[in-house]
């Protein structure tokens, strides 16, 4: 009989923020036709918006890690779990475009204070930390199984605001339980003034390490392609390929089914197998998916996209613990959420260019660009690997 532990309790209840904070930013995507209908804004106005909300996401993960440092882990995440629910119920009852995109750089920035912080407690408790980060990981695509379909299902009979309000019926019951089940942690830094984790040496520093700065640049890369596919898959697939959009949806919520299933696998293969060479392979199937998607038609094609797109765009469990392998204990709480901060802000403009290069010369386009840029990736560890360069 397998006895249930407490790190098996920090590690589900993260995993259940996570799928709450990103619940509240996946439920906009299915409904993104329903809004620009609704304001009369072009897809480059809404790809803007959300890219607003993702950079506002990464942004916050560095300073999230400097407050887990001075407070705890704990507090940290209850705050963007519950501010999810918040920022959710504000969207909602947005009335002007203006307070929309506000709406959701306040989303993206609440919910931006958990993942660095889960990862950094996951660290405390967790020896096989791409194992963990793979299942912590999986919180993401379970949202985005669960969150688009029934954002549709609401959308199409009820209107946009109620369908965006779902991120705040799931986040509550997640806080509550968070609250209740999981003890505070021991700060690493309680002593110590924020102020001064702010400091421009020791960030640029940390950034200059070639084990971190050669890393960083492939993430962002990564993070630009999933950025734009979580916000653009659905209407790619009504406006390029003449899906409804409940089909979209459900197609949609496939990608993530496959993410979620493959995510434990891709973090438990980097720890078997190495980071770099999981990573590679990530690249090279998602960029496989999009190829398919763009040029061949069909359902099985469709399904065929998804399964690799699904499965190589989970290249987060595998690239990620090479950043915790290379940071020491005493910097991984801040490190980390620098790192991810750095990375995935400029990775969110995958939103904005992607809606812009879709508005100029159509979605066949805008997605080969996110196929062509997985497969720089993929060269660049090549070449690190064939020349051994160390990176």
């Amino acid at each position: 009989m397998i006895r249930w532990r407490y790190r098996q309790t920090v590690l589900a209840l993260s995993t259940l923020a996570f799928f709450a904070t990103m619940a509240g930013r996946l439920a906009i995507s299915p409904v993104v036709p329903l809004i620009t209908d609704e304001f009369g804004v072009s897809e480059a106005a809404i790809g803007a918006a959300l890219t607003g909300m993702w950079m506002a996401y990464f942004a916050s993960q560095f300073p999230s890690g400097v407050l887990a440092d001075r407070f705890g882990e704990r507090p940290v995440i209850l705050v963007a779990v519950g501010g999810t629910a918040v920022a959710s119920l504000f969207l909602a009852v947005a009335p002007l475009f203006a307070l929309f995109v506000v709406g959701t750089i306040l989303l993206g920035g609440v919910a931006g204070l958990h993942y660095s912080v889960a990862t950094t407690l996951l660290t405390r408790t967790y020896d096989d930390l791409g194992t963990a980060i793979g299942v912590h990981n999986s919180g993401g695509p379970a949202a985005g199984l669960i969150a688009p379909p029934i954002a549709a299902w609401i959308g199409v009979r009820y209107g946009w605001q109620p369908a965006v309000a779902i991120g705040a019926a799931i986040a509550v019951p997640v806080a509550v339980l968070f609250a209740w089940r999981i003890r505070p942690t021991e700060p690493r830094r309680p002593d110590q003034p924020m102020r001064d984790r702010f400091e421009l040496g020791p960030v640029v520093a940390l950034l200059s390490r070639p084990e971190i700065a050669f890393p960083v640049v492939l993430a962002t890369l990564g993070a630009f392609v999933w950025q734009a596919t979580s916000s653009f898959l659905p209407t790619f697939l009504v406006a390029d390929r003449g899906q409804s959009p409940e089909l979209a949806s459900v197609v949609f919520a496939a990608y993530f089914v496959v993410q979620a299933i493959t995510q434990v696998g891709v973090g438990a293969a980097s720890d078997r197998y190495g980071r770099d060479v999981t990573t590679a392979g990530c690249m090279i199937l998602a960029a496989a998916g999009f190829v398919l998607l763009v040029a061949v038609p069909g359902p099985i094609a469709l399904g065929a996209a998804v399964l690799l797109i699904g499965t190589g765009l989970g290249w987060g469990a595998a690239l990620l613990p090479r950043f915790m392998d290379v940071l020491s204990d005493a910097e991984r709480g801040a490190g980390f959420g620098l790192v991810r901060s750095v990375y995935g802000f400029v990775g969110a403009l995958g939103s904005v260019v992607t809606g812009t290069l879709a508005d100029l010369f159509g979605w066949g386009v805008a997605f080969a660009v996110l196929a062509a840029l997985l497969a720089l990736v993929f060269c660049a560890l090549a070449v690190n690997w064939a020349l051994s360069l160390g990176y």
